[in-house]
């Protein structure tokens, strides 16, 4: 056991071509990544147990401020090009895998461990031996895995096949929806999930959203992104295992989705909260359900921020029910259309505010080329008086 720790720390460090580094520091452990985000601390190190780290959990652990990541699962397995891991050891957080070892039986929240290279170790004493992602490695990985994308490509096309046959009423159009206080009617229907750059492409439909004025509606966490830009959701839906309890709370429209077969666990936390709402039982993501809402109940364009847009996007979440997604696209058609198109689409009027400014910097520009020249300020001064006589001054 030992000779073969010893040679996977020496390996690791040929990799990065030094001795090995070291961090310490108090552990934080959470098996949903995007749980965890929202308690660590900036000084702590992150416990996950993430397959495949994809790029929203990339985003959300550079985004916590944290400077490492023990993975108990293998960061990427080759299966698809996940740029995940890359995105973190390029934001300077290193990351080492322990997929032989089960930190979450050997840790405990608060424990302070010190990582040399790839070796953890608690109280001096040697825990697990992991494996270091570097720079280098991860960027040839991700180079292979493109060129084998035709292998994901066959992986999804056949899984999307079985949920047709398993599905088939999301382009059948037999799905019975609940009637909703919200009315979509001939509205732009604006609906926001946590994906790649939800945050940064709301922000830039401002303009958007302030002069059209379309139904927000967030999907479990894409209702807090909401809130964070100023503006308040019309309807929150989703399993309700990542909006917060403020948001729940806001006044909005809440519908539970729950499976097909009609359980619905996020149900209980809305009881918990004395929060009313809807369940509704159906097959496919919470963001495919919000896109059909709106499409049924008669909206004019529904636009999304956030939702999974590509391959590469739809493999990253790493779940056979992501082909409901690809069905509920096709079924919407040309009703939909991704964030990215509008902002570079929609161009918005000049308001009056700065209508006003540019017309003020204009007239004190005039008023000191005039004064700066004499021939102008008489100029000025003959208009003046012929204003007088004609206003009878």
């Amino acid at each position: 056991m030992l000779n073969r720790l010893d040679s996977r720390e020496s390996g690791n460090q040929a990799a990065v071509g030094g001795p090995p580094a070291k961090a310490a520091g108090p552990v934080r452990l959470g098996r949903k990544t995007k749980d965890l985000v929202k308690q660590i601390a900036p000084g702590e190190i992150a416990v996950i147990r993430h397959r495949n780290i994809d790029r929203i959990a990339a985003e959300d652990l550079v985004a916590s401020g944290i400077r490492t990541v023990l993975n108990n699962e293998p960061s990427s397995d080759d299966k698809y090009p996940n740029r995940g891991p890359l995105m973190l050891v390029e934001a300077g957080i290193r990351l080492v895998d322990f997929p032989d070892d089960d930190l979450f039986t050997l840790l405990s929240d608060g424990d302070t461990v010190e990582l040399r290279g790839p070796r953890l170790f608690r109280d001096g004493v040697l825990v697990a031996t992991g494996v270091e992602q570097v720079l280098g490695d991860l960027e040839q990985r991700l180079a292979a895995q493109e060129e084998q994308i035709h292998h994901a490509l066959a992986a999804f096309a056949e899984n999307t096949v079985e949920h047709i046959r398993e599905e088939g009423e999301l382009l059948s159009g037999n799905i019975d929806l609940p009637e909703t206080r919200t009315d979509f009617r001939d509205r732009h229907v604006l609906i926001v999930v946590r994906g790649p750059n939800y945050k940064r492409d709301l922000k830039a439909l401002g303009a958007y959203i302030r002069d059209v004025k379309p139904i927000l509606v967030g999907v479990d966490g894409g209702a807090d992104a909401i809130r964070d830009a100023g503006h308040r959701p019309d309807m929150i839906l989703g399993d309700m295992d990542s909006a917060t309890d403020r948001t729940l709370k806001s006044g909005a429209e809440v519908i539970v989705h729950g499976y097909a077969d009609g359980r619905a666990p996020g149900r209980q936390r809305l009881l918990d909260l004395g929060v009313e709402h809807t369940v509704l039982p159906s097959v496919g993501t919470s963001q495919d359900v919000a896109m059909l809402i709106a499409y049924e109940k008669g909206a004019d364009l529904i636009v999304t921020v956030g939702a999974h847009f590509n391959l590469i996007e739809f493999l990253d979440k790493d779940r056979d029910g992501m082909s409901s997604t690809f069905l509920t696209r096709l079924r919407i058609g040309e009703v939909l259309i991704d964030a990215k198109g509008v902002s570079r689409l929609y161009s918005p009027g000049l308001s009056a505010g700065p209508l006003l400014l540019f017309l003020g910097a204009f007239l004190v520009l005039l008023v000191i080329v005039v004064l700066s020249s004499p021939s102008l300020a008489d100029l000025a001064d003959l208009i003046w008086l012929k204003l007088e006589i004609w206003l009878g001054f």
